[in-house]
């Protein structure tokens, strides 16, 4: 049995109360957006935020699902089908580039490389952006305009291709000797392969369908298909003009309207289940950040 000394012994500690530390001031955002959310409008205003729910009231969120409740899970359920439909078909398409930019055979692979880089650094800008997506994509007003603009990710693509040049090419030569074509060689000997980096990447593509608000405010009119953030987003822009006066309250009289802490519980209510899944992930998420970080 090895012993440890007393050096060691004071290390650990110190990197347990350090680690300690850090997790705290990690949790207390959180913590404290929670509480807010759960106090009194009257009292924040009085007294400002505190970790512990102040005069604890349900009134934000009695008035976020009481307002409409329905409508706040059509938009969940929009959200959620947006962010597995787009995460999937993202992750088909990013590997399918990755791989092929990572085989030797491929001609000019260092080229189109180049061209998808250089989008990183310069674009056309919006209005041309937009043009093309309304124009020739026709992704106005429809369902496929909350994830075709988000199903490709250039760094997420040189990210999975650092993986895939990871995997030697003996393989992929022996694969083919064997007479499999080379989507077969992706499928079959590939993709098996990196099951991390397609976590790893899978987790970003999901968080940025999940929190994405952009897309609908450019594409979307039609309320039916506003994804949850968008629409959030107008509960907040609208309890802000009942409490500044700007439009009457109508429904909400009854209660005492909240204004900051609705910004809590639109919070609360969009990030519950990303906390919810994210702990499943996490090592995945961790190993592939890591492991692509010191591969070249």
């Amino acid at each position: 049995m090895i012993k440890t000394s007393t050096g060691d012994k004071v290390l650990k500690v110190f990197a347990y109360a350090f680690l300690g530390c850090m997790a705290l001031v990690c949790v207390y955002p959180l913590l404290l957006t929670l509480s807010v959310s759960l106090s009194s409008e009257r009292e924040v205003a009085l007294h400002g935020y505190s970790v512990i729910p102040q005069n604890f009231s349900l009134d934000t969120y009695t008035y976020i699902f009481a307002h409409s409740g329905a409508t706040l899970l059509r938009s969940y359920g929009i959200t959620i089908s947006v962010a597995v439909i787009g995460t999937f078909s993202a992750i088909i398409i990013t590997s399918m580039i990755s791989f092929a930019l990572s085989v030797d055979a491929l001609k000019y692979r260092n080229v189109i490389a180049f061209l998808c880089d250089f989008t990183i650094i310069f674009s056309a800008g919006l209005i041309p952006w937009y043009v093309t997506c309304t124009n020739y994509y026709h992704l106005d007003n429809n369902y496929f305009g909350l994830i075709l603009p988000s199903v490709f990710s250039v760094w997420n693509m040189f990210l999975l291709r650092t993986y895939f040049k990871g995997i030697p090419q003996s393989l992929y030569e022996a694969a083919r000797i064997d007479g499999a074509s080379y989507f077969t060689v992706y499928a079959k000997v590939a993709m098996p392969l990196c099951k991390t980096p397609l976590l790893t990447i899978g987790l970003m593509y999901f968080l940025q369908f999940w929190n994405d608000w952009w897309n609908a405010l450019m594409f979307i009119r039609d309320k039916a298909l506003w994804p949850l953030q968008y629409y959030l987003y107008n509960v907040l822009s609208n309890v802000n003009a009942i409490s500044s006066g700007t439009i009457p309250s109508g429904a909400a009289a009854n209660i005492e309207l909240p204004a900051e802490t609705v910004k809590m519980a639109v919070t609360i209510i969009t990030i519950g289940p990303i906390i919810f899944a994210y702990p499943f992930v996490q090592k995945y998420f961790v190993n592939g950040i890591m492991t692509g970080a010191v591969k070249e």
